[in-house]
């Protein structure tokens, strides 16, 4: 069993930068691999990136390849989403969740309650 808390979203002007962090509970955090996803009104969940259990491998959707970074840190049993050059088109709930690290929302396990992305233009 693994639960996970986001934290680290909130409103933020274009151009700007946020990090995500989703803690995990559990002593098998780093047997997953750990994926975030976001979901805006109206709209079906959408990948944004995922890595690997070990952290060597990392996977981003092209709509925020170059923008966006996830890394882990399985000694903190956290994972992480740095958003630089945020847009308006950002804004959603961003949900992290453990699985395997793939765009997918049907190979992940678990899930957080997600927190909220807000991009001002």
């Amino acid at each position: 069993q693994v639960q996970l808390v986001e934290s680290g979203g909130g409103l933020v002007q274009a151009g700007g930068s946020l990090r995500l962090s989703c803690a995990a509970s559990g002593r098998t955090f780093r047997s997953y691999g750990m994926g975030w996803f976001r979901q805006a009104p109206g709209k079906e969940r959408e990948f944004v990136a995922a890595i690997s259990w070990s952290g060597g491998s990392t996977y981003a959707a092209e709509s925020v390849k170059g923008r966006f970074a996830i890394s882990r840190d399985n000694a903190k049993n956290t994972v992480y989403l740095q958003m630089n050059s945020l847009k308006p088109e950002d804004t959603a709930v961003y949900y992290c969740a453990a699985g395997e690290a793939l765009p997918h929302p049907s190979a992940y396990e678990y899930w957080g309650q997600g927190t909220q992305v807000t991009v001002s233009s």
